[in-house]
């Protein structure tokens, strides 16, 4: 609405209608090329891009695209100091894996009945604050975030430690907040996925890139490799 808009994203509107601010397409389609393409260059680098969305229209788009992409996501509640305490988040998911291994080899059965409700518990929690996290062993290199202004502690956060931001950005928001802006509206899912499906494609091209230099590489170490040997054969 246009009571809501920030004069920052002034730029990025096309008109307002009806008490509504629509966005220039055109703004949106170049911003949309430039974040893709810094995406496609950082992955193809073998580097990892948290995606955040709390947001109830945009928690299964995100999820659905983050997955396939086998890209760290947050979709539940953001937990406080994610990147700035990274250690302890590293910690919580320790936790949750001591208990994977508790109950593969049987210790789980030895405790108490009351004993086994709160480890239970306490591992369905740490599953749906940080399942999706389970395997980020390090810092992000990017984080891509939809809503700004809703998951202002992520982009505080990520600033704060220099990491690059990415997000769908909303006329109420204030688009000098990231390092990528790609205007939209990031209150409907359509919208978020049609966003999402172009970002998503540019980061396979960049892992697919990222494929063909190892492969390209071994073969190269494989090929040097056989000459070698070649030649301690003909001395």
């Amino acid at each position: 609405m246009t009571r809501k808009w920030n004069p920052n994203m002034a730029p990025y509107i096309f008109m307002e209608k009806n008490g509504i601010h629509i966005v220039d397409l055109h703004k949106t389609a170049v911003k949309l090329d430039e974040a893709c393409n810094a995406l496609e260059k950082l992955t193809s680098a073998g580097k990892k891009v948290l995606f955040v969305a709390t947001k109830k229209q945009a928690k299964e788009v995100v999820a659905k695209h983050a997955s396939e992409l086998n890209m760290p996501y947050i979709t539940e509640r953001w937990p406080g100091g994610m990147l700035t305490n990274f250690v302890t988040i590293r910690k919580a998911v320790k936790k949750m894996n001591s208990i994977d291994k508790m109950k593969k080899d049987g210790t789980f059965e030895t405790l108490s009945k009351k004993e086994r409700l709160q480890v239970d518990r306490q591992r369905a929690n740490l599953e749906k604050n940080l399942g999706s996290i389970a395997d980020m062993v390090r810092l992000p290199s990017a984080v891509f975030v939809v809503d700004i202004l809703r998951e202002h502690i992520a982009v505080t956060e990520a600033k704060k430690l220099g990491i690059p931001v990415f997000g769908i950005v909303d006329t109420n928001s204030d688009p000098r907040k990231v390092d990528f802006v790609i205007p939209g509206n990031d209150d409907a899912s359509k919208s978020i996925d049609m966003i999402l499906s172009v970002v998503a494609e540019s980061i396979k091209e960049g892992q697919s890139q990222r494929k063909a230099d190892k492969e390209k590489s071994k073969e190269e170490g494989e090929k040097v490799s056989a000459d070698t040997d070649a030649d301690f054969d003909a001395e």
